[in-house]
């Protein structure tokens, strides 16, 4: 091997030094440090560039380093047509204004994190944004953004079923427990996106005094609309029901039953309940129709549920409970939907409990000579269906997941928890 020593090597002519022909490859020994006095290209380095960009639109070229100043404006930037992988561009926020006119980039026929919308938009303060071209399948992929964020989210429908606790009935010819409220919504959801769901409790039982209102069910999350379905009513004893999602029965002495739909909300996320006699309690409210008005010799059926196919069948829930009533009378029966029924004998007993995770209400006690135990309310329960090819596996609490429902996943909730869109 020749071994040429030389301080400086010039070109013959000209200002064009070549190393090799096309095809040599040139080989740089380990240890030695290549120092660059002047402008290197070809090197995928970064060239930062000397003038602030200002303007409200700008295209960049690859590997250039930009600093951007949204003092006056937001920026649109355009990145770099027909890029190589291993292209790469800086930018960073000149004057920290970023988090007051933010930086939205045009992706020039390019992907960003493997999609091509929407387009990604860099809106914190100081923050320096470098991104690296992978090739057509990702496109441009930041190294560092920050957290290293999602800028292309991706959005998709879902839809949900939120069924609040039942109330319980009361003792002593007690009304049965309103229904839970009863709410349905389609949204949009945005990739990566936590939805806090929180399904209510029943209503306890009682043995003494008025039914227990059951516990509010929701779901909420960023850029959701929160729902939010109120606990059934419980039923009353010598008093009205009780105000809820579906209102409580009224006990005896011609008691009323109390209001559904409480607070308001457009659907009704349930109905009243029904009126007692001396002898006989009024029926809760369900999500579908109103409690039965209690009538001697009969005390009043709990209000129907209401049906929903969201998992595939339809399924009815949260059916309001039915009336207890005096010895030798007869007791109501709870609406479908998972209603309790009322009982008409004394101590010892207890009225049915609404059926858990339909948001049932709870049946009214009885009496003979002393008041039996009145039924709990219902446990709530919440569903999320979103389609297959969208559901991104990551929940908390344990739902119940059936995939392949009409190409939907279905999440049922029987208690609290989350799902990540």
């Amino acid at each position: 091997m020749s071994k040429i020593e030389v301080d400086q090597v010039d070109p013959q002519s000209g200002t064009t030094l070549t190393l090799g022909t096309s095809g040599d490859t040139v080989t740089i020994p380990s240890g030695v440090t290549l120092a660059n006095n002047g402008t290197a290209t070809g090197f995928a380095a970064i060239d930062w560039q000397s003038t602030i960009v200002t303007g409200a639109t700008h295209t960049a070229s690859a590997n250039q380093g930009i600093w951007i100043n949204t003092t006056s404006n937001a920026c649109n930037l355009t990145l770099p047509g027909s890029p190589s992988v291993g292209d790469q561009l800086i930018f960073s926020d000149f004057a920290r204004k970023w988090g007051t006119n933010a930086v939205t980039l045009t992706l020039n026929g390019s992907k960003f994190q493997g999609n091509t919308s929407p387009a990604p938009v860099y809106d914190t303060e100081g923050e320096t944004v470098h991104i690296v071209y992978s090739g057509s399948t990702q496109g441009w992929i930041p190294i560092n953004d920050g957290a290293v964020a999602m800028e292309t989210p991706q959005t998709y429908s879902a839809d949900f079923l939120v069924i609040a606790g039942g109330g319980s009935g009361s003792e002593t010819i007690g009304g049965g427990g309103g229904a839970g409220g009863y709410r349905t919504s389609t949204q949009t959801v945005t990739a990566l996106s936590t939805i806090t769901v929180t399904v209510g409790d029943g209503g306890a039982a009682v043995s003494s005094g008025n039914g227990n209102n059951g516990n509010d069910s929701s779901i909420s999350g960023t850029g959701l609309t929160t729902i939010t379905s109120a606990g059934g009513g419980g039923g009353g004893t010598g008093s009205s029901g009780a105000n809820g999602g579906s209102g409580g029965g009224g006990g005896f002495n011609a008691q009323s039953g109390g209001s559904g739909n409480t607070p308001s909300t457009s659907p009704s996320q349930g109905n009243g309940g029904g009126s007692g006699t001396f002898n006989v309690a009024g029926g809760g409210g369900g999500a579908g129709g109103s409690g039965v008005n209690g009538s001697d010799p009969n005390a009043g059926a709990g209000g129907a549920g209401t049906a929903s196919s969201i998992t595939g069948s339809s399924v009815t829930r949260a059916g309001g409970g039915g009336g207890g009533a005096r010895s030798g009378y007869n007791a109501g029966s709870g609406g479908t939907g998972g209603g309790g029924a009322g009982v008409n004998t004394g101590p010892g007993t207890a009225a049915t409990s609404g059926t858990a995770n339909t948001g049932g209400g709870g049946g009214g006690a009885g009496y003979v000579s002393a008041s039996s135990t009145s039924g709990a309310g219902g446990k709530g329960v919440v569903i999320i269906s979103v389609p297959d090819a969208d559901y991104s596996g990551t929940t908390t609490g344990s739902p119940t997941v059936a995939t392949g429902v009409s190409g939907k996943t279905v999440m049922t909730f029987n208690g609290s928890g989350s799902y990540t869109a």
